[in-house]
């Protein structure tokens, strides 16, 4: 994977970019950052990368179990980052669904930051 293009659209490779988040060597310095690394995470089927950027008191309302089947059920096409403020991304997820069609998950994501760690709370579709 050391070669591959980052499934987050930066434009760097796998390797510079989120890996390092997913594998816990760094921690995503923005909410934007973050979101990156989560659909990363979704492209590599990493439920746990995804369950424990999750905020802490938004976790009951989901599953790891729920996340890792999401992620293995699609074909994750690209990525599109619409716009962010500092707690805010919206951006359009394209994928191919189990039944092989083309689908667009289009979503406002809200995040927040605790100590020097962000983390996903909800988001609007």
């Amino acid at each position: 994977m050391s070669s591959v293009n980052c499934y987050c659209g930066s434009g760097k490779l796998f390797v510079n970019c989120c890996q390092s988040y997913i594998n816990g060597i760094e921690k995503a310095p923005t909410a934007e950052a973050l979101m990156r690394s989560r659909y990363s995470a979704y492209v590599v089927q990493n439920a746990d990368y995804l369950w424990v950027t999750t905020a802490p008191k938004e976790r009951r309302h989901h599953s790891k179990s729920a996340m890792l089947e999401w992620s293995r059920s699609n074909q994750w096409i690209r990525l599109e980052v619409l716009n962010t403020t500092e707690t805010t991304v919206e951006f359009k997820a394209y994928y191919i669904d189990n039944n092989l069609e083309g689908q667009i998950h289009h979503e406002k994501s809200n995040f927040i930051k605790q100590g020097d760690s962000w983390f996903y709370v909800d988001g609007e579709y």
